[in-house]
């Protein structure tokens, strides 16, 4: 067997699957169908097939750190994390994948994979996966094509020449984009179509060449800014520069929907792309009747209803309700007709465009060292709890417009202000004056808790003179503590 590098993709704005997903924090880092999440099952996914190694993941500067913990917590240690200076679509992702590959491991095959998706059969993933390498190391590039069950408006579709057969490589006639109903139906009735997963399997050289044959505008500023990336802990930072002049495009668009040696084995397994609320209540058994809960819920004669409370403080019961979906956040609830799911995205984009920061903004605030969420918030004060990780520590750092009281909740925390550096414990507090230069760090082995009130004229987060940090954020711009 060949090396396989499973190509993890680990972007989006996180609009679909509002409040629980969001900007700064979207919906492949949220547990949404099992325990993890579902970026960690879909890095969990290929790891102990045969052939396979340590996965490459494709992800931005925002993310950086989240990718690394949820790897770190299923014990993968990844081949590189690859950070994009900007979004430039899953063209210019992937390519950036192969040519970085390539330089080591000429005869790579890429297992290209989005992580936002529920595949819960791994076997039979794995099985139609080693159906498509002898076709990958023949020089073709392979999808993965879905066995479509309903008339699926919201997804790409690809066209056979004759019926999908369960592991048996096709020929690919044409990809067709998200239809109209009336077609939609049409294409189910004939079933010589699959819906399109977005992901495919070739060898690194074969991408490669597929690109400078359909795509040669992006080959040269993409293999620059991997020749010019440079190391940031453990992360690759693709060059700036040549990425700026890099053109936003799809993989399917620059490639897939050109090129000839392009070949579908149909997924015989369940899968979901997980793309609006009504696609979590099927996968999480809504099919079957009756109401879909998750956190602190109480449903009571509710029929397809997905009731979700994601707020341990705050219990949603929900009565003779029919076909609704009602997610709750601290900060934001949902309430919409299931059949509506779609549109969440458009109320999204009307709460973005009148500033709303829940559009956003997710209401915990995940860092390297840890997280913290707003508790309170008025004029002139804000109250934070911030919880820092064992062996973690905030940046020494300054205020120029805030003042801060720490009080400590659990655990032991070690706190510079000034040139004095002393330990607290639990029921400890301690002031931080305007101006003052200070540290907030954990020495110890369990997390610290503390709750942080903010006192000034200027609470914001970019209120921050930064001075000294482990993580190597000094010359990122905006907010960062």
């Amino acid at each position: 067997m060949p090396e396989i590098f499973p190509v993890l993709l680990c972007g989006g704005s996180g609009t679909r699957l509002w409040p629980v997903s969001r900007k700064s924090f979207p919906k492949q880092f949220v547990p949404l169908a099992g325990q993890g999440t579902l970026f960690q099952a879909a890095a969990g996914r290929m790891q102990g097939a045969e052939g396979v190694v340590a996965p490459l993941v494709l992800t931005n500067s925002d993310f950086r750190f989240i990718v690394a913990e949820q790897l770190a917590a299923e014990g993968i240690r990844p081949a590189a994390i690859l950070i994009e200076p900007a979004a430039r679509n899953t063209g210019p992702a992937i390519l950036a994948a192969a040519l970085h590959l390539v330089a080591d491991h000429p005869e790579a095959l890429m297992l290209v994979m989005p992580t936002d998706h529920s595949i819960p059969d791994v076997d039979a993933f794995r099985a139609t996966v080693a159906a498509g390498v002898p076709r990958a190391l023949a020089g073709q590039i392979v999808t993965f094509g879905i066995r479509p069950d309903r008339p699926e408006t919201g997804y790409g579709w690809i066209e056979l020449a004759a019926a999908p057969v369960d592991g048996q490589a096709q020929k690919v006639a044409r990809f067709v984009e998200k239809p109209a109903l009336d077609k939609a139906e049409a294409m189910l009735a004939e079933g010589r179509y699959l819906w399109n997963a977005g992901i495919f399997l070739m060898s690194a050289k074969a991408l490669i060449s597929a690109f400078e044959a359909h795509a040669g505008d992006l080959v040269a500023p993409v293999a620059q800014a991997v020749r010019d990336a440079r190391q940031d802990l453990e992360f690759l930072r693709l060059a700036e520069a040549p990425w700026a002049g890099v053109r936003d495009i799809s993989i399917d668009y620059a490639v897939m929907e050109k090129a000839a040696t392009i070949e579908v084995v149909p997924l015989g397994t369940a899968w979901s792309d997980l793309g609006d609320w009504n696609a979590v209540w099927r996968e999480n058994g809504g099919a079957a009747g009756g109401a879909v809960t998750h956190g602190p819920v109480t449903a009571i004669d509710c029929e397809g209803t997905l009731l979700r409370s994601e707020v341990e403080g705050q219990h949603v019961v929900g009565i003779g309700l029919k076909d609704l979906v009602v997610v709750a956040m601290p900060d934001a609830v949902l309430v919409a007709d299931r059949s509506r799911s779609q549109d969440v995205k458009t109320a999204v984009a009307q709460l973005k465009a009148r500033s709303v920061r829940q559009a956003e903004v997710f209401p915990r605030d995940h860092r390297p060292w840890g997280w913290f969420e707003t508790l309170a918030l008025a004029d002139r004060f804000q109250v934070k709890r911030i919880v820092v990780k064992p062996g973690a520590a905030l940046s020494l750092q300054s205020h120029v417009h805030r003042a801060e009281h720490w009080i400590v909740v659990s655990g032991t925390a070690q706190v510079t202000v000034g040139d004095e550096v002393k330990l607290l414990s639990e029921n400890q507090s301690i002031y931080v004056p305007l101006g003052a230069i200070h540290r907030l760090a954990n020495p110890g082995k369990v997390p610290v808790v503390l709750i942080e009130v903010q006192t000034g004229a200027y609470l914001g987060e970019d209120d921050i003179i930064r001075y000294e940090d482990i993580y190597a954020r000094g010359d990122e711009k905006g907010p960062a503590r």
